[in-house]
């Protein structure tokens, strides 16, 4: 069974009096144990997709299956539960709380799924080290790089131990050398669980060369190719 499958998605917005449709037949069937990027002009759907993908909005019309869930069927609460428990987000701006320390804004994930802080530290901890900052645990976001940060959010990504792993841009703030270890740390992250997908919009030409699979979005729809 594909990690998602996806056919004929729509997506319409209302703008005044006129209607935009954003996503216009997309369909993408995708398997875990790879990591994908989907690439394509601005405006072409790639944000909309990944947002249907990871139940934070619905399609207009079409089927979205992820992790073998109908997502069109889901209510309110439930797509929170399986926004909580099946999907990690990474974000281009790293999405780190400053009070908290990076072990702590790594078990956020687990704190709000009501586990105790005590409880949520064991895994925040191996999941830093697993990402090479376990000499870091204790430092407040400023106190790390660029590099560092998003190496904090892959780690907070993973702590419910999701089946898809969203990544929206997250090489876009970082150099050319950093921006290489976290795409090849994401590729560790796809490769280590075959059941795991890792999906990663980018518009960096050599970042999408570094995945597996390259989906290209293009007025909505969606072209499997390659770079």
């Amino acid at each position: 069974m594909p990690v998602v499958d996806a056919v004929d998605l729509v997506r319409e917005y209302r703008m005044g009096t006129e209607t935009v449709r954003a996503l216009d037949g997309a369909s993408l069937s995708l398997d875990g144990g790879q990591f994908v990027s989907v690439v394509g002009p601005s405006g072409a759907g790639k944000s909309t997709l990944l947002h249907i993908i990871g139940a934070l909005d619905s399609p207009t019309s079409g089927s979205i299956e992820v992790d073998g869930v109908d997502l069109t069927s889901l209510s309110d609460d439930a797509a929170s539960e399986f926004r909580r428990h099946r999907v990690g987000f990474i974000f281009q701006f790293f999405n780190l709380v400053p009070t908290l320390s990076a072990w702590e804004n790594v078990a956020l994930p687990m704190l709000l799924d009501s586990r105790s802080l005590a409880k949520a530290r064991p895994r925040a901890v191996e999941l830093m080290e697993r990402v090479g900052l376990g000499h870091r645990i204790d430092h407040r976001p400023s106190e790390l790089s660029g590099g560092q940060m998003q190496r904090v959010a892959i780690a907070r990504s993973l702590i419910m131990e999701p089946t898809i792993v969203l990544a929206d841009e997250p090489t876009g703030n970082l150099d050319s050398h950093t921006g290489a270890d976290v795409l090849q740390l994401l590729s560790d992250v796809a490769h280590e669980d075959v059941n795991r997908l890792v999906l990663m919009v980018t518009h960096d030409a050599a970042a999408a060369r570094a995945c597996d699979q390259v989906v290209t979005v293009r007025d909505g729809r969606v072209i499997n190719g390659s770079l």
